[in-house]
């Protein structure tokens, strides 16, 4: 700050006025003396002519004094302070200062409070802030950035005069330009390393993140008008993101103890930082958000609390792409208190929204032969049903999961979105293991869902012997296990099993086309997932046959019998391991042969 002194020493030669008049002339007449103006507490003393010659503000203040020795004025809420009013004043005395970048946006506004504009004095503080802002701050991204940055703190003065609207446009057509010579420097790096293909990534992605959330949103907008990558916008969101939501992860929504009834405003702030970044993710199927970023603002968004449609966008973005999303990343905690510890709603939803999409894609296809097995669709179903079936095996340890949500989360999955039900059959057994409060009824119910004739050899083995399970069940395993036998045995690779399935699925002549269609396609889907399932029982022949030769071999040069050795082979292709500590295992069902003649006396435990 230059001291009062200085300023009352400065020259004070006369000043002829732009446009005199009788007016001007009283005025004039009446600033022979100093002046104290306190701007928003901190005064200056100050020579009246200098000021009432280029401020329009301070002239009519003057004049509008009805003591003719005013000494002192008071002006309120100056723009930038007392630091921009001291650059004025000095424009003013004619002393040199240096407009920059960083105080031109707060020399433009206290300008425009103070009324310096052509009409007192040519080439007045408005036009040479105004020139400086059009031949330098708009020709620069850096330099746009960093006034837009510094209108933070001005009031609404800064919008009417236009400097941010300037900044961010300025900004945004300097990114296209910053992008098309960043696709010409990756061309160039074709044939050069990886690092050097690194550094051709656009700079301002960082420093787009010291903006304030309204004024970034705007920015990534005019990028959007303007025709930006979407892979850069997607790049300049998740480094906002990281900088300002101060990590996203799964450490911040393990503890409930963060959730408040009343939050502060930093989680206020932060509220909007997370809806504001959602509503400015690309649309375009062509762009990939990585899967990472979306799980961590879904994360962030549960535990801020934000609004329903953010989540929903959120969970419709993730389940477009499910099939490649990973075990860890459902494992979403739940933040309510007396829940469970896993947030099955949140998943239950993104499951809803992934099957609407496969019902779609299906309905924009009408071809006959794309449905079923081979057909993109139920490809990403197949994966989907193996990741669910994975999810609910993780959470049915849980003691506070209800069975209502459990038993949802397994009957939204359709029958065909599942070739075998180990997967399945392992989930409800450990339910069945960390719940042993569920009535037989209850029990019963849960175990409706499995599909005896779905289920590998060993998982037939082990469920045969489970006593977690009620007595319909074994039943059930045993007959199916009989009648795969019988085909094994009779060679008919499953004609019996298949004919029973599908006797029941013949469309009949007085259903309506659409419904006639509807039943041959599903017709259609259940015979190419029999056939995969007979492929996969084919498959587990072939490994027990090279097991009885081994044990065939095994017997004439080792000694061993034949039967220890299919039971070693069996155990080998099983999905269920053996168990590693724990109690031994209970003794087979009554009335179970227990000599092992029949390969069913070994146990694997799936808890």
């Amino acid at each position: 700050m230059v001291s009062d002194n200085a300023f009352s020493t400065c020259i004070r030669s006369p000043l002829t006025p732009k446009f005199p008049n009788s007016f001007t002339t009283r005025i004039f007449s009446d600033v022979a003396g100093d002046i104290t103006i306190v701007v928003d507490g901190e005064p200056f003393l100050l020579h009246k002519f200098p000021l009432v010659a280029r401020s329009g503000k301070i002239r009519k203040m003057v004049a509008d004094a009805k003591d003719s020795n005013l000494s002192k004025l008071e002006l309120l809420n100056v723009p930038g302070g007392p630091q921009s009013f001291e650059l004025a004043m000095k424009f003013c005395y004619g002393m040199n200062f240096e407009i920059t970048a960083t105080n031109v946006a707060h020399l433009r506004c206290a300008a425009e409070y103070l009324e310096m504009t052509e009409d007192y004095r040519e080439e007045n503080l408005i036009a040479r802030t105004e020139t400086y802002l059009n031949e330098v701050v708009t020709q620069s991204l850096e330099k746009s950035m960093e006034v837009l940055a510094t209108c933070e703190m001005l009031p609404p003065l800064a919008e009417e005069v236009g400097i941010q609207s300037r900044c961010i446009e300025a900004i945004a057509l300097n990114a296209c330009k910053e992008q098309l010579v960043s696709g010409l420097a990756r061309l160039d790096c074709d044939g050069e390393s990886t690092e050097l293909k690194t550094g051709c990534l656009e700079w301002w992605v960082e420093d787009l993140s010291v903006l304030r959330i309204d004024y970034y949103q705007r920015v990534i907008c005019a990028m959007g008008r303007t025709g930006v990558r979407p892979d850069s916008i997607i790049a300049s969101l998740m480094h906002y993101a990281q900088a300002s939501l101060k990590g996203i992860g799964k450490c911040q929504i393990w503890n409930p103890a963060r959730v408040k009834p009343n939050p502060s405003m930093e989680e206020h702030d932060q509220r909007t930082i997370v809806e504001s970044l959602v509503s400015l993710m690309p649309t375009e199927k062509s762009c990939s958000i990585p899967l990472s970023f979306l799980f961590g603002m879904l994360r962030m968004a549960i535990m801020l609390d934000v609004s329903i449609a953010c989540r929903l966008e959120l969970e419709r973005r993730i389940a477009f792409r499910l099939e490649m999303v990973s075990l860890d990343d459902l494992l979403i905690p739940s933040i309510r208190t007396g829940d469970s510890l896993f947030d099955v709603d949140t998943i239950h939803r993104i499951l809803v929204n992934f099957l609407q999409r496969i019902e779609e894609e299906d309905n924009e296809d009408c071809g006959y032969e794309s449905e079923g097995v081979g057909s993109p669709s139920h490809g990403s179903l197949l994966k989907v049903g193996r990741l669910i079936d994975s999810y609910l095996a993780e959470i049915a340890p849980d003691p506070y999961l209800n069975l209502q949500k459990f038993t949802a989360m397994i009957e939204i999955l359709p029958d065909y979105a599942r070739v075998i039900d180990d997967g399945l059959y392992r989930a409800i057994d450990i339910y069945l293991k960390a719940h042993p409060m569920l009535t037989e009824l209850e029990c019963k119910k849960l175990c409706k869902f499995i599909d005896c004739g779905k289920l590998s050899q060993e998982a037939c083995n082990h469920a045969a012997q489970n006593d977690r399970l009620p007595v319909q069940m074994a039943v059930r395993v045993l007959y199916f296990e009989q009648l795969r036998m019988k085909d094994a045995l009779s060679g008919s690779s499953g004609d019996g099993l298949l004919s029973q399935r599908i006797s029941s699925g013949v469309p009949s002549a007085a259903m309506s086309p659409r419904d006639n269609y509807a039943s041959l396609r599903r017709e259609n889907r259940e015979l190419k997932l029999e056939i995969s399932r007979m492929r996969v029982r084919l498959s587990e022949l072939e490994k027990e046959q090279l097991c009885m030769k081994q044990g065939m071999m095994d017997k004439t040069g080792n000694g061993k019998t034949f039967l220890t050795s299919i039971s070693k082979g069996i155990g080998r292709i099983g999905i269920f391991g053996a168990p590693t500590g724990g109690k031994r295992p209970k003794s087979g069902r009554k009335g179970r042969g227990s000599d092992g003649k029949t390969g069913r006396s070994r146990r694997h435990s799936v808890s």
